[in-house]
């Protein structure tokens, strides 16, 4: 588990393919503190498994299922990727909850500066955009952000300078590609609504007694 909060910008050393499958190695130094073969470390938001350490880099397997949802098979050496290392129970959760299992891809459609702050629009598959509410959060290469604006085809958040600084957003500019996971309380909500006792689909409409019946209040 994650909280979206970027720990360091890593370099990518090295993207090996070994059929549909990658080795991924990046260069790190926060991240790499204590870091143990086996241990998790998101990548761009991606969840992945060291299998390798180095002095100053570690690398990981990358699974072809990881390779089609993310923009992880398109990097190369030199790039910068968001790295966070997972979450520990001493740690506060000052982001929201994330899985570090990416839905899918959009892409950036627009950047804007408002004030201090660089408003970045993506344009996002309807199948995740059902997720996306105003207000809600969302995890782009792994950042944990607020939703400022939906439309029917993509959402907007607000940057900090901070985070403009930080994190892959500052550099990336429109038609490029970022990972996407959205909130993981509403898939659950969904999932649950859409089945009775008997796992067939219900026909109650969402309502306080819905959500009392599947112990949401």
């Amino acid at each position: 588990m994650f909280t979206g909060l970027v720990a360091e910008l890593g370099t990518v050393q090295k993207l090996a393919q070994q059929g549909n499958s990658y080795h991924l190695t990046v260069a790190a130094q926060k991240v790499m503190q204590n870091l143990k073969i086996g241990d998790s470390v998101a990548v761009n938001g991606a969840c992945l498994t060291v299998v390798r350490l180095g002095d100053a880099d570690f690398t990981a397997d990358v699974m072809p299922e990881t390779v089609r949802l993310t923009n992880i098979g398109a990097l190369h050496a030199g790039d910068r990727v968001n790295l966070e290392r997972t979450l520990r129970l001493c740690d506060g959760l000052d982001g929201h909850i994330v899985s570090g299992h990416v839905e899918g891809l959009g892409v950036i459609a627009n950047r804007r500066p408002e004030g201090i702050a660089m408003v970045v629009t993506i344009t996002t598959p309807p199948e995740l955009l059902k997720y996306i509410i105003k207000k809600g959060s969302i995890a782009i290469d792994g950042i944990s952000l607020t939703v400022t604006e939906v439309t029917e085809t993509s959402f907007s958040v607000s940057l900090i300078p901070h985070t403009a600084k930080e994190t892959t957003l500052g550099f990336k500019d429109v038609g490029d590609s970022v990972n996407l996971e959205t909130d993981i309380i509403g898939k659950y909500v969904e999932r649950m609504l859409s089945f009775n006792g008997s796992n067939k689909k219900a026909e109650a409409a969402l309502d306080k007694n819905t959500l009392f019946e599947n112990g949401f209040m």
